[in-house]
């Protein structure tokens, strides 16, 4: 498969993790009365703020509400400030058409990226209509030849919807209902280190069978952690960085902007 290669500057590589933008194209609209193009771009600001040199960038779903594409012209625009490149993958807000036609002629959408000592795979979970999540045999398959074509370097795999439990049980319906389809590919390679999404809006941090599990809160709305229904949080939009070392180490952390305040208007439906 097509796989290009970024070199590395130094003995480790740092990722930025931007997910559920919740994008629109009227900037008047608002997602559960959250101004969403200013909560990315107050990110963004703190990316510049925190982080001297980005590697690159992870967009990991849900860039969209609407799924225009005036939407994902603007979140390019937003991200263009931290000079990095970038990758793409869609979430269950998406439209992937629109996706690919605002990405056409540039490597946003392209699944597979060597970066330093490491292999980065984006993969899709997208399920026309739904907002659960399903890996297709075409996207297993991608992820098989991936891992099995560089064995020799550390795998980090992004996807949007989570693959396991995350003790929330609105949201755990609302996963990837093929996970176990997932971790039988990936439980053939221990070069694989972590696992990286997006679609729950919140921090999430553990371990199965050696490899991370790593979720993060959005550039918008936060998800109220552990509810059994549809629950907004009072924190403020982050991201993660992620730097990566040529010994198969990690090292991780969630920053949140400071002053972002905004009453939840739960009439406007749409999430």
């Amino acid at each position: 498969m097509p796989v290009q290669s970024l070199t590395a500057k130094t003995d480790s590589v740092l990722l930025v993790q931007l997910t559920d933008s919740h994008l629109f194209a009227e900037a008047s609209d608002r997602l559960l009365g959250m101004d969403t193009a200013e909560g990315l771009q107050r990110v963004v600001e703190r990316v510049l703020d925190e982080q001297p040199r980005v590697d690159l960038i992870l967009a990991t779903g849900d860039l969209s509400q609407d799924g225009s594409t005036a939407s994902y012209e603007l979140f390019r625009t937003l991200c263009e400030p931290i000079q990095a490149p970038a990758r793409w993958c869609p979430g269950n807000h998406d439209e992937l058409a629109a996706m690919q036609q605002v990405t056409q002629g540039s490597e946003l959408m392209a699944p597979v990226l060597d970066i330093g000592a490491w292999r980065v795979v984006m993969l899709d979970t997208l399920v026309p209509g739904s907002v659960f999540g399903m890996l297709s045999s075409e996207q297993l398959e991608l992820l098989e030849r991936a891992l099995q074509e560089a064995p020799d370097r550390h795998h980090l795999i992004c996807l949007h919807h989570h693959p396991v439990s995350i003790g929330s049980q609105w949201m755990d319906q609302i996963g990837l209902h093929n996970s176990e389809a997932l971790f039988k590919v990936l439980d053939r390679h221990p070069n694989v280190r972590a696992l990286l999404w997006g679609h729950i809006h919140q921090e999430f941090d553990g371990q199965r069978n050696g490899v991370r599990l790593l979720a993060s809160p959005s550039t918008g709305v936060q998800f109220a952690a552990g509810s059994e229904k549809f629950q907004v949080d009072t924190l403020a939009p982050g991201y993660r960085w992620l730097r990566l070392h040529t010994d198969g180490q990690l090292e991780t952390g969630v920053s949140r902007v400071e002053g972002v305040d905004f009453g939840v208007d739960y009439s406007i439906e749409g999430y």
